[in-house]
């Protein structure tokens, strides 16, 4: 008992020592809390100081680009995984891990807008000219997450070039120099969705990887094979049609013949084998194959983030809609108008058409090599 007491106390004393030590790291220390809450009252000279609605206005906006900071983090980590010649497959969870959470904080953020909306648009308009030609679109690091996924520049609204915005916002003093280098290293290294295109392009088919001796041909064979499957559950999609008196057989055949030479387009542009393509048909057909479980994670974990992606753009604009109507936005754009047009931006459109191709398990073709993905093809 003595002993315990004693031990009792020893720790009594080394926990005050702790907390009465000046040295010692306290939560406010280790979140620098002074510094971070003292940054929403406006720039330098601002004045007067931010009322209530501007101050949640400054504060939300700001939770926003921390969030973006963290998301850029999770693309670097999963752009360095990727990166590679050959992608192990421990590597492969991580992958997943680092997308699911940027898919969760897209999630988070498009909840976040309805913080927003507690601001009425009388009490937004009482503010508003103070932003003067400030605007979100401004945001670098949402140009910067937007780059590092992979979108294109003929594909932004207008074709806008983000790294032409960047230099102009730099030369007006509004970025930093290291901002801008950030933003062209991004720029010149490949895309997630270039990484994403080659190592769908290095997919076993069949047991057979670029390089083998009749690659072409096995995926050539498995090809054809699927658009004959394609075929075969085309004709029972007619049969069913006609059954239930929906539809005349011609138009319906007609219809189902057109998405089969658009899937040989798809799968074929210009004539070519696109293997990429018809890696990512072979991972869908066949998602219970052992060996390509991490795969198909990767795949829906991308299209998962860019759905998160594409559903916090349009939470993005129904917020600003509801707020300033079809006004122009501060900074000169047409504000609700460019923000709806932002919702066609679609970076890893393969993984999306793909999932046309598909056909049910009981007519596409069994698995050669089989044993290759340590699975027994034959049900």
């Amino acid at each position: 008992m003595i002993l315990v007491k004693v031990q009792v106390f020893s720790l009594y004393g080394k926990y005050m020592d702790d907390i009465t030590n000046p040295q010692r790291m306290t939560y406010g220390n280790y979140l620098r809390l002074d510094e971070m809450l003292s940054l929403q009252s406006g720039p330098d000279g601002y004045s007067p100081k931010p009322c209530n609605d501007e101050m949640h206005f400054i504060m939300v906006h700001q939770a926003f680009e921390l969030w973006f900071k963290l998301v850029l983090s999770e693309l670097n980590q999963v752009h360095s995984l990727m990166n590679s010649k050959n992608i192990e497959e421990k590597r492969m969870p991580k992958i997943v891990h680092h997308l699911k959470r940027v898919t969760e904080v897209f999630n988070l953020m498009s909840q976040q807008w309805r913080v927003m909306e507690t601001l009425t648009p009388q009490d937004f308009l009482s503010f508003r000219d103070r932003l003067g030609t400030s605007s979100g679109f401004e945001s670098w690091q949402l140009r910067q997450i937007e780059t590092i996924l992979g979108l294109e520049q003929q594909q932004r609204e207008a074709g806008m070039d983000p790294l032409k915005h960047m230099n102009r916002l730099a030369e007006e003093g509004k970025i930093s120099s290291n901002v801008l280098q950030e933003f062209e290293r991004i720029i010149i290294a490949p895309s997630l969705q270039e990484l994403l295109h080659n190592w769908l392009a290095r997919t076993p088919i069949n047991g057979s990887i670029p390089g083998d001796k009749n690659d072409d041909e096995t995926v050539s064979s498995y090809l054809e094979g699927h658009l004959a499957a394609m075929g075969n559950h085309s004709d029972s999609v007619i049969k069913h049609f006609k059954a239930i008196g929906h539809g005349d057989e011609e138009s319906i055949r007609n219809r189902m013949e057109k998405s089969i030479i658009g899937a040989r387009d798809f799968l074929m542009p210009n004539g070519h084998i696109n293997r990429s393509r018809i890696g990512l048909l072979f991972i869908e057909s066949y998602r219970e194959l052992p060996l390509l479980s991490w795969p198909r994670a990767v795949i829906d974990s991308f299209v998962e983030l860019e759905e998160s992606l594409l559903l916090f753009r349009n939470s993005h604009a129904r917020m600003v809609e509801r707020m300033i109507g079809r006004r122009m936005g501060t900074g000169g754009s047409s504000g609700v108008d460019y923000l709806d047009a932002t919702l066609k931006y679609r970076i890893f459109v393969d993984l999306w058409t793909v999932r046309t191709l598909l056909v049910r398990r009981d007519l596409i073709p069994d698995v050669s090599n089989s044993e290759y993905y340590d699975f027994n093809s034959q049900n």
